[in-house]
């Protein structure tokens, strides 16, 4: 059986960035498989008030799964900070235990990896 994976992206804002979106997740999909996993879910910060945060629901799902790993198009879908990366990523790493997979692939979209 091959093993899951779950993934984590932000979601671009602007309406023309709709393709974008949908290329990114295919690359992450792709990406999940090369390695030998199955992109069991992909959690999907859309940055509204009204929803829960996407990175919440990832840290709880790979608390309460079997799931050790995560897949990013880049950290910069965690955070525009630096700073602020690094703690998602430790947060993930050795709090939780998880493996972080960052693609920041050539054929991402440049406006997802700035």
């Amino acid at each position: 059986m091959t093993p899951a994976m779950f993934g984590y992206m932000r979601q671009l804002a602007r309406d023309d960035d709709k393709d974008e979106n949908e290329a990114i997740k295919a690359e992450l999909a792709r990406h999940a498989t090369r390695e030998g996993f199955t992109l069991e879910r992909l959690f999907i910060e859309r940055l509204r008030a009204d929803e829960e945060s996407a990175f919440f629901a990832l840290t709880d799902a790979l608390k309460s799964t079997n799931v050790k790993h995560v897949i990013v198009p880049s950290l910069w879908h965690f955070a525009r900070l630096p700073g602020l990366q690094a703690a998602m990523r430790d947060h993930i790493e050795r709090e939780i235990g998880a493996r972080l997979w960052v693609v920041q692939s050539s054929s991402m979209p440049r406006s997802s990896a700035s």
